[in-house]
């Protein structure tokens, strides 16, 4: 496949933060609050990332959890798709016309419908559901690929990008399969291929090269069959998120690879000796070798010691060449998830150098700020703030698990989301996380994990960031447990508790599930508002939307479960299905570029 075919926004007043400005930025939220749905929208908004409206732009460009990129281009328009583990949705799609200003366009998975763990009444596939996967755009038909861990190779297809996209097709079982596929159409031979880190699930003993094979399989011209057995292609240490480009005459696989300086620590953890570099392999004769190597992207000096690596090439009408790709998980506190790079790339005899070679090695290193590379297109930001005015749910918006359809509704009360109560799923080796190499006990068995119909959204940016919510509380019953919750790797809420009594009290939750009660809420209103200072958060409450009141301690936000740290809202019962709460507005204001609804 040759991927290289011939609003409005709210000022915040926070574009650049430092942390004693932080009340400045919670005072503006405050008059947010006590407005109505109708705020008047003036003009774009900049910050510490994205766009900087002078015609350049600040990495990471999309500086969220949007993981594991690929990108089809079609037209003047980009398309990308990212992954989300256990979120339902699955696969958020996202467009741009400039390669750094995206929006939301949908998710390829409606849901994800292929294994029970990951509907409402199990809730046990934490970490696992949708990975890395791969788009395409071919003869009229969209394509996207990914590989579940648990399930194996799959395709969903559809005619428009905003779907609706098939069910999935299977077309490798999970025992031959690791992840990472990414596929290839050849018009001048009429063949079509898929490359896929299989691991060491195909390893014989006359491979002697340490780490995965990633090998490459024929695949039907309709992209939804496997053709044979595939054929190796190379091995290396955590070698996976291949991409295939053809060009000029040679083949190019891109692959991310580690290069471990000390073994002490696994990859993935903070270790300056160690990295997840960016490799390509080319080739003059096929698509199958024999393959040169090169290291064409290490981590520099722009963001520590978080490795640069895996994503996707683009090209810019004026001929220049692009690569986005994420920063990983490396770091002390990468609290927002794996957010993504953009990088110019330069063709050197043939061989791309992306990033800068800030050191004079021949090896590229990412850039902190550049100039864009398409002009002219204004500012805009995946959505983020939700007023529940439409009869269906925002694109910012995903469940933990498929969500309980019965009970939750845009509709039952028009303006408001209702989230209906079920009773906890119990505990036992089918229902909640399970421990595994992705998924450690670090409260993992606390009942939030095992509520279902929580819904959220991705924090933007590590600097600062304010959100609040309005609820309508009269509606919640006994034993219930609703209202705003963050959580990533660990979770807090702040929310209200239903008594025995008919009566309604506060209650603020950590991670390992200790409980601090408050005082009775006799209103039927409640605002919830939750700020953070790089990764130190608090909450507060009001009745009134205007004056708030501290509660619960400064809490640590952190990534965990492939998952960066989340906003949204929660609705449990310890005792029944019982009670509901309703959500009347989301609002969010961070340091970067803004989409307002």
């Amino acid at each position: 496949m040759n991927k290289f075919r011939d609003i409005k926004y709210r000022t915040i007043g926070c574009s650049t933060i430092f942390l004693t400005m932080i009340a400045g930025c919670q005072a503006d939220t405050r008059n947010l609050a006590a407005s109505d749905k109708s705020d008047a929208i003036v003009k774009s908004q900049t910050g510490s990332f994205g766009d900087q409206g002078d015609g350049t732009y600040i990495n990471p460009i999309l500086n969220a959890d949007y993981p594991d990129s690929d990108i089809e281009q079609v037209g003047d328009t980009y398309y990308m798709i990212t992954s989300k583990q256990h979120m339902s949705p699955g696969m958020p799609i996202l467009k741009s016309k400039d390669m750094v200003n995206w929006e939301n366009v949908g998710h390829a998975f409606a849901d994800l419908s292929w294994a029970p763990e990951y509907n409402w009444d199990r809730m046990n596939g934490y970490s696992f559901g949708v990975w890395a996967g791969d788009i395409a755009y071919h003869e009229g038909k969209w394509y996207v690929y990914q590989i579940d861990y648990q399930h194996g190779l799959m395709v969903t297809t559809a005619d428009n990008i905003e779907g609706p996209w098939s069910e999935p097709i299977m077309m490798l079982p999970k025992a031959d399969v690791l992840d990472d596929p990414a596929v290839y159409w050849d018009d001048d031979t009429k063949e079509a291929y898929v490359i896929i880190n299989t691991g060491a699930k195909q390893k014989s003993d006359s491979n002697k090269v340490e780490g995965n094979e990633n090998r490459i399989y024929r695949m039907s011209w309709d992209g939804t069959k496997i053709l044979d057995e595939g054929k190796l292609v190379y091995t290396g240490v955590g070698a996976e998120a291949a991409k295939i480009y053809k060009k000029d005459g040679y083949w190019y696989i891109f692959l991310a690879q580690w290069t471990m300086g000390d073994t002490s620590t696994k990859p993935g953890v903070k270790n300056p000796k160690n990295d997840r570099k960016q490799i390509v392999l080319r080739s003059k004769e096929s698509i199958y070798g024999p393959y040169e190597v090169r290291t064409v992207l290490e981590k520099g000096t722009a963001f520590g010691d978080r490795s640069a690596s895996q994503g996707a090439l683009m090209q810019a009408p004026n001929g220049s060449w692009w690569y986005m790709h994420q920063l990983i998980q490396n770091d002390d506190i990468p609290f927002q998830g794996r957010p993504q790079n953009l990088e110019p790339v330069s063709w050197i005899n043939d061989w791309p150098m992306i990033g800068i070679d800030e050191d004079n090695d021949g090896v590229g290193e990412p850039v902190k700020r550049f100039e864009k590379p398409i002009k002219g297109y204004p500012i805009t930001a995946p959505k983020s703030d939700d007023s529940f005015s439409s009869d269906k749910l925002g694109p910012q918006w995903e469940w933990n698990h498929n969500p309980r359809n019965s009970h939750w509704s845009l509709t039952e009360r028009p303006g408001w989301l209702r989230l209906k109560a079920s009773k906890i799923l119990p505990r036992g080796p089918k229902y909640g996380p399970k421990i595994n190499e992705w998924t450690n006990n670090d409260g993992s068995d606390g009942d939030f994990w095992r509520a279902n119909n929580t819904l959220s959204q991705r924090i933007m940016g590590i600097t600062t960031g304010t959100a609040i919510a309005k609820f309508d509380i009269s509606g919640v019953k006994p034993g219930q447990l609703a209202g705003f919750v963050r959580y990533g790797g660990t979770f807090n809420l702040l929310g209200v508790e239903g008594l025995e009594n008919g009566k309604t009290r506060l209650f603020y939750m950590d991670g390992m599930s200790n409980k601090t009660q408050g005082p009775e809420i006799t209103s039927d209103t409640l605002f919830v508002r939750t700020s953070n200072v790089r990764n130190q958060a608090t909450y507060e409450y009001s009745t009134d939307g205007k004056i708030f009141v501290p509660f619960g301690p400064t809490f640590t936000i952190s990534f965990g479960k492939w998952t960066g740290d989340r906003l949204g809202f929660f609705s449990w019962n310890e005792q029944q299905d019982s009670g509901y709460i309703d959500v009347d507005w989301f609002k969010y204001d961070y340091d970067g570029p803004k989409s307002i609804e």
